[in-house]
């Protein structure tokens, strides 16, 4: 029996950096609807940034904002744009996980250190990872205050939409540099190579692209990591690496039970998914066999499906949600199936080279 060598509860939050975090958490909050639950700036004593806390059942959102000039972030964020910097771990030691991971070779972000306020303490520290991405590593057993300490508690409900948490993050890293990234993750981190895809399996006659989807020791944390593979035109992990400026976090994906009805009420509020051919459902009865959902209705909103051994998925992709053709969400309701997707990657990924050339990109 094999031993998690670093234990993590699991993914606790995913802080986004921006321009304007007001801004930002009222579009999650009308778009995707989340719930606004916490708050800090100036009025909770935070004199340099402004931070949003945003939550739907298991998933939780921060938008952070600098309030003054010369920020460190605000460089950050000129150079990448609005960015998830921080996908961050509870973990049951903080201190035992920032050792272990750093005499494994992480570069620190922050030493161990605790955050008190009234409501008690949080211990807290953070690892670098790919590009300006961390894994903060956070332990609030005991605390009884508002997420972290000098984050007042807000009342601002959205109109959830069946988001429940987390499924997986997607990092988007340079060429030659996705098995050194496997490495970290594996050395580092103890995650294993759950999957992995070739050019063979992610292509079309223009663009290709290679994939391995780590994995943490319970699985309840997964990581694809891609980079780029030569092809005839300018690939979407291209296009990200030039917009983003350097590597980053693609996307996350976030689970539902419900697909139909989230994205039905996305789209309802304005987002914009991905399309591909109506052929594709033509012919999706013989390549996945029989599925619960209706397939008009899975045309008509955009929605594909693809199974593995365990059973079958239905999954969609937003459009960038922010003007550089970067961060999206991947929308996923898994009924049994473990995989990500295999069978949908030649359609979707035309259609991404669809929007790449209406932007002048491919």
């Amino acid at each position: 029996m094999s031993t998690d060598t670093f234990p993590i509860r699991r993914v606790d939050h995913v802080r986004h950096w921006v321009n304007n975090a007001r801004q930002s958490a009222f579009f999650y909050q009308h778009t995707f609807g989340f719930s606004i639950t916490g708050y800090s700036g100036l009025e909770t004593g935070s004199r340099e940034d402004a931070h949003y806390l945003l939550e739907q059942n298991d998933l939780r959102l921060i938008f952070s904002a600098p309030l003054v000039p010369g920020h460190p972030m605000a460089e950050r964020i000129g150079h990448h744009g609005d960015f998830v910097q921080d996908i961050a771990f509870e973990v049951d030691d903080v201190d035992a996980a920032w050792k272990a991971a750093t005499d494994r070779g992480a570069k620190s972000w922050q030493e161990p250190k605790w955050l008190e306020d009234d409501g008690g303490r949080v211990r807290v520290a953070g690892i670098c990872t790919y590009g300006d991405t961390i894994h903060s590593l956070i332990n609030r057993d005991g605390y009884k205050g508002k997420f972290l300490p000098n984050f007042r508690a807000e009342n601002q409900p959205g109109d959830g939409i069946g988001i429940i948490e987390v499924d997986h993050c997607v990092g988007n890293v340079e060429l030659g540099k996705m098995n050194v990234w496997v490495k970290w993750y594996e050395d580092v981190l103890g995650f294993k190579n759950l999957i992995s895809f070739d050019d063979n399996d992610i292509s079309t006659d223009y663009t290709s692209l290679m994939s391995k989807v780590m994995s943490n020791g319970n699985g309840r944390v997964k990581f694809p990591i891609n980079e780029p593979a030569p092809g005839k035109k300018k690939s979407q992990i291209d296009e990200y690496l030039e917009y983003f400026g350097g590597p980053g976090v693609q996307h996350v994906a976030m689970r539902t039970d419900d697909i139909v009805y989230t994205v039905s009420r996305l789209r309802a509020r304005g987002v914009d998914f991905l399309k591909v051919p109506r052929s594709y459902y033509d012919m999706l009865p013989d390549r996945v066999g029989t599925i619960d959902e209706d397939i008009d209705v899975l045309a008509d909103l955009g929605i594909l499906v693809d199974r593995d051994d365990e059973g079958y998925l239905l999954q969609i992709f937003t459009k960038p949600i922010t003007d550089r053709p970067t961060l999206f969400y991947e929308i996923i309701h898994r009924k049994g199936a473990k995989s990500f997707g295999k069978g949908n990657f030649k359609a979707l990924f035309e259609s991404i080279e669809r929007e790449q050339a209406v932007r002048g990109t491919l």
